[in-house]
Parts: C-alpha cells; sequence; structure tokens
C-alpha cells in the first residue's frame, strides 16, 4: 500500500475488463493507490463479514462516503467546488426525482462527468446483479434492499461546467433538462447499473444523431413523452446547436 492510503479499497464486478475500466478507479489511480479486483460472485457475501484486515478497514470504491486522504487545501477547494454547483445539484435533484436520493460534488471521479454510488450499508451494483439473477430470490426483499443511490458530479469535467452554465442562463431549458437524464442513464451503464428503460435511452441518443445530421422529424413520427433535445437547427445554427449538446 501506499503511504498514506488509510484503507484496503476494493471494487466488486462481473469480471476483471469490467471493474477495470470503472470510473471508480479514477480518483484512487489518480493518487496512486492499490485497488482490489474482486470478481467472483462469492467476494459481494465475503466482504459484508470481513469488515478489515490487519487493523485496516476494507473500502468499497464504489460506494458514498470514500475518503481519499485530502489535504487541507483540497477540502477547503472542495468546499468553495460544493458551494459553486450547488444550484446545479439541486436542479440535477429535481429533474431525475427518485431516481437518486442525492445530488453531490465528488472527487472520486477525475474523467468521467458523473457516477452513480450507493449508501455505505446498501447493496453495490454488482450484487444487484447477483441477486436478480438468483432463480429462488424473494422479490420483496429484493424490493427492500435495491440500492439507493447518490449521484455525484465531476466539478473539473467539461460537460458539468457547461451544465452549470446553461443552467444558470435559464433552468427550465429543456435541452439542460434532456441532458440531465442522458447524464443518468449512461451513469447507470458505467456504474454497473443495468439500464431501467434501454428504448428511452436509445431515442435520447437518435435524437442527438439526428441534431448532428440536420435530419427533421417525419410528422408523425414524434414521441410524445420525450420532447426533442432542441430544436432541429438550420443553416448556420447546426454547428452552435452541436456545440450546446456537447
Amino acid at each position: 500500500m501506499k503511504e498514506g492510503q488509510n484503507g484496503i479499497f476494493y471494487i466488486t464486478g462481473e469480471s476483471k475488463a469490467a471493474v477495470s475500466t470503472s470510473p471508480f478507479l479514477e480518483g484512487l489511480r489518480q493518487r496512486g493507490y492499490e485497488v482490489l479486483y474482486l470478481v467472483d460472485p462469492i467476494d459481494e457475501y465475503m466482504v459484508q463479514q470481513l469488515k478489515e484486515y490487519d487493523g485496516k478497514k476494507l473500502v468499497s470504491a464504489s460506494k458514498e462516503g470514500l475518503d481519499l486522504g485530502e489535504t487541507e487545501d483540497e477540502k477547503k477547494h472542495k468546499e468553495e467546488e460544493k458551494a459553486r454547483f450547488e444550484p446545479l445539484c439541486k436542479l440535477v435533484k429535481d429533474v431525475l426525482g427518485d431516481k437518486v436520493e442525492k445530488v453531490c460534488v465528488s472527487y472520486r471521479i477525475s474523467e468521467s462527468p458523473c457516477v452513480l454510488v450507493t449508501s455505505e450499508h446498501g447493496w453495490t451494483a454488482n450484487m444487484e446483479r447477483i441477486m436478480k439473477a438468483q432463480a429462488l430470490r424473494d422479490n420483496s426483499m429484493t424490493s427492500y434492499m435495491v440500492s439507493k443511490k447518490t449521484m455525484e458530479v465531476n466539478p473539473t469535467n467539461e460537460i458539468i461546467k457547461e451544465l452549470r452554465n446553461k443552467a444558470e442562463v435559464d433552468q427550465s431549458d429543456k435541452t439542460v433538462k434532456d441532458l440531465i437524464w442522458l447524464l443518468y442513464e449512461t451513469s447507470l451503464l458505467t456504474s454497473g447499473f443495468n439500464l431501467e428503460d434501454s428504448s428511452q435511452f436509445a431515442t435520447r441518443i437518435h435524437r442527438m444523431i439526428k441534431i448532428g445530421l440536420t435530419i427533421d422529424d417525419v410528422e408523425g413520427e414524434g414521441d410524445d413523452d420525450l420532447p426533442a433535445l432542441v430544436d432541429t437547427p438550420t443553416g448556420n445554427e447546426t454547428n452552435t446547436k452541436m456545440e450546446e449538446v456537447d
């Protein structure tokens, strides 16, 4: 373990390939911390009982409350960023409703715009997958133990920065709201969860592609449940609209 690492960090998943590309590792890698890859189903049950080893607490990289051993300057900077992004976090929570328990600023990620973490004592995304695969599972228990998700946003990511800027101009902008939903749905995938409605996610992606190709919707083909991401651009507006979506 690197000097200063205050816990044994681990991440669970379906395979080494899946966990090695997880956004949860970005902040830990940036600090040079070691992380255990636990990819066997039994590992999920094991870490529930083995709380610590050799005086070091086992800490999940995908659960809330991750302590990266920040310096006082880093903590001060984090509080400043938290204040700056508080209006955006509130807007994201309002848009997503009960899909997430809360939205906050995080430094566990250094490249990705956002991730979905679970509560310290709840199931991980991988544990949810394992339990849903059980042939004799208790559905009432599954619904009770389903993970309460917290959305953590990366204040250094350009997408989040631009989203904050657009939200400051007009919080009712339908582009902002649709992009929030896209960020949530992509975070489900990158954080190891299953999409609740893959067809709706695909529809949003297809509309973004149409914007890029300047394709008008044929009358009667629109989806009443999903307003267009932005008005279809014309002429010289195409590049500007694509930049806004990016």
